[in-house]
């Protein structure tokens, strides 16, 4: 195990100068108050200067980046989603590539967890927002959202109800029908659970539909993100990576949950926070401190000042 806070020590020879710096966000870069430190600023600003891409790879959405939309320089892209999204955080949150749940397996994984775990609630976040069942907790949610089944709400057919701020025409034909549910893809399905143990509560998913979709969680609560098979964190940053000749072994990654694991693994050089989940302490090697300690800004401060890693 190497602690971030060593002393400084003669470069081996093995040593590897890294050109990649990702990160999570929630109980990772950010303070538990979900704020941005004065000293993590200070260090993502000079980790650019010194030639350093910034990646946020999140589960959040693009709609919730907007704590950190001002502290990507160079390329301005994050991954949101845990994987299933990239997005252009220069450009007011654009989502610019969609690696999307299909519907028919969307609809597959609710038959199998309504079944597998009786009293689960599902929320359908869309590239246009999220929308979910009236027993889902209201966390964060969109009160523009609509309320409904989630069978109804990844029916093919769907089209949202109106509402009163659709009294004037909509759209370009000047019709009052909202544009139908499948112009906007599946980007991640939720399903929460109000009594099972989280960790449970995926294994549980895992086997009963795992073959139909990725299952992962982040929440302290038993609340899962179900992407599209193969979607990862992992596979969106391995993807970015590859386009600009950037090797896994030139990355540096940080991670406290257990939808970090794949990033984590992936990445030549990976460090769990202090306060990272039991699955995360075991997969990587590396600690460093919590994020209300800022533990990302000091293992950047310690790249920066040795060069190497």
């Amino acid at each position: 195990m190497t602690d971030a806070s060593a002393p400084p020590s003669r470069a081996p020879e093995t040593a590897v100068v890294p050109r990649l710096i990702a990160t999570d966000l929630d109980g990772t870069l950010l303070h538990d108050d979900k704020t941005v430190s004065d000293r993590t600023i200070a260090a993502l600003a000079a980790a650019e200067r010194a030639g350093l891409e910034v990646f946020f790879v999140t589960g959040r959405p693009a709609r919730w980046m907007g704590v950190v939309s001002d502290h990507v320089h160079g390329h301005g892209l994050a991954i949101c989603a845990n994987g299933a999204a990239v997005v252009d955080l220069h450009r007011g949150g654009r989502i610019v590539e969609v690696s999307p749940l299909e519907r028919t397996a969307a609809r597959q994984v609710v038959d199998a967890l309504r079944s597998a775990a009786p009293g689960t609630s599902f929320a359908v976040e869309r590239t246009g927002g999220i929308h979910y069942e009236p027993q889902y907790p209201p966390l964060l949610l969109d009160p523009a959202a609509v309320v409904a089944p989630a069978e109804k709400l990844l029916a093919d057919d769907f089209v949202p109800p109106l509402g009163p701020e659709d009294a004037e025409p909509y759209g370009p034909d000047g019709g009052t029908d909202r544009p139908a549910f499948p112009d906007q893809p599946v980007i991640k399905l939720l399903a929460h659970h109000p009594e099972l143990d989280p960790d449970a509560f995926l294994a549980l998913a895992r086997t009963a539909a795992g073959d139909l979709a990725t299952f992962t969680r982040s929440s302290p609560t038993a609340l899962l993100e179900i992407s599209g098979p193969g979607v990862s964190k992992a596979g969106t940053l391995a993807r970015c990576c590859a386009e600009r000749g950037i090797a896994p072994e030139e990355v540096v990654a940080f991670g406290d949950m257990p939808n970090d694991i794949a990033m984590l693994s992936w990445a030549g050089t990976s460090y769990a926070m202090a306060n990272a989940h039991p699955e995360v302490l075991a997969a990587t090697t590396r600690r460093t401190a919590s994020n209300n300690d800022d533990g990302v800004a000091a293992v950047i401060e310690r790249i920066l000042q040795d060069g190497y890693l």
